[in-house]
């Protein structure tokens, strides 16, 4: 008989920026990085012959929390990876709900009837994950295995090995991020003993670093993005930033404030067809020049979707790091801190500069 542990990625850029992943790479969060700690601290003590994940990033940067401590080698397998969703790959959910609302619903609640173009059906993804589990197990007979995939392919395995169809999908849970559940098998047989345990995650010592702040769920589409219309949006531009300025005590400039915005990338974050945050980028790749949400639109997790733009605008100009400079007393400090920002130095003008590093890991890469 042969057991596997199979155990979905850690909070993934993703899934902290609304954005759907798909089988597009993305880094580790900082509490993804709590989640993999806490998972090595479960599987201190548990004897594990073998580690498999997809060869997607935020699999393999999972695993580490296994081979890394035991000495064991990753095998890479892209039979694991996650549901392809096509044309919605690297698109807000946001978008989607938007342009999508239909199978957007599909997605979350009929995934047998969910369509997106250019994407792998529900099947598709069932066959090739049950296929490489299988596999998995046939080769480690009378062993322990940790196996890594994503949400969506391994709720299909579960709801399949438990006797569930694919209309009958959305009765079933969907684990959190680096959720554990236990598979054995033996012969052509394979049994479910349990699925979707959390409790590394509710430990003391993971609680204690947990902030208390608004995090979107699954369902929550949140925020689209469009570029900055001049000079039909210039009122909204100069009322969105006019009150981030007097916060932070530097003199209002509109003459300066509609020429940067006219030669960077300026977005304009919209909650269903209500502006509700600006982000602008420039003049160097990675510079983040403007953020701001409306004041009656804040601590609803919107702030954080607009650094998840500054990361996909970044990443194709060859950026590694998000920086930005802030008065010393702003009060946007503590937000940018704790989405992983560190003090970087002291900018010409006084300002306090911060980074983030943005970078992939090349030893979580596929190869």
């Amino acid at each position: 008989m042969t057991s596997i542990y199979l155990i979905r990625h850690a909070e993934a850029e993703g899934n902290l920026y609304r954005i759907a992943q798909g089988q597009y790479n993305s880094i580790i969060t900082d509490r993804g990085w709590r989640q993999i700690r806490a998972l090595e601290e479960r599987f201190r003590d548990i004897h594990i012959d073998a580690v498999y994940s997809s060869d997607l990033y935020r699999t393999c940067a999972t695993a580490s929390a296994i081979y890394r401590p035991k000495g064991l080698p990753l095998h890479r397998d892209a039979g694991l990876r996650e549901i392809c969703v096509g044309d919605w790959e690297q698109k807000t959910w946001g978008q989607i709900a938007r342009e999508d609302p239909e199978q957007l619903e599909n997605f979350n609640h009929r995934l047998h009837l969910w369509h997106a173009e250019g994407a792998e059906t529900p099947g598709q993804v069932l066959d090739r994950v049950l296929a490489s589990v299988r596999r998995i197990a046939a080769e480690n007979e009378g062993r322990t295995v940790a196996v890594f995939s994503h949400g969506c392919a391994i709720r299909l395995l579960l709801a399949y090995l438990q006797g569930y169809s694919l209309e009958d999908l959305g009765q079933t849970p969907h684990g959190d991020n680096t959720a554990v559940s236990l598979l054995e098998a033996e012969g052509d047989g394979m049994r479910v003993v349990f699925r979707d345990d959390n409790s590394h995650l509710r430990t003391p010592a993971f609680l204690a670093g947990e902030k208390v702040r608004k995090r979107a769920n699954a369902l929550e589409p949140g925020l689209w993005f469009a570029p900055l219309e001049l000079p039909e949006q210039a009122a909204l531009l100069a009322e969105g930033v006019s009150a981030v300025w007097q916060e932070s005590g530097a003199a209002f400039d509109r003459d300066r404030l509609l020429a940067d915005a006219a030669e960077r990338t300026t977005l304009v974050g919209y909650l269903r067809e209500e502006p509700v945050g600006l982000v602008q980028l420039g003049p160097e790749t990675g510079w983040i020049s403007l953020a701001c949400v409306r004041a009656d639109c804040r601590k609803r997790g919107f702030g954080v979707q607009l650094i998840g733009q500054s990361v996909r605008l970044t990443r194709p100009l060859g950026g590694e790091k998000l920086s930005i400079a802030l008065e010393r007393d702003s009060g946007a400090r503590a937000f940018f801190t704790d989405y992983g920002f560190r003090p970087a130095g002291t900018a010409a003008d006084g300002r306090v500069v911060l980074e983030k590093d943005i970078s992939f890991d090349p030893e979580f890469l596929g190869k």
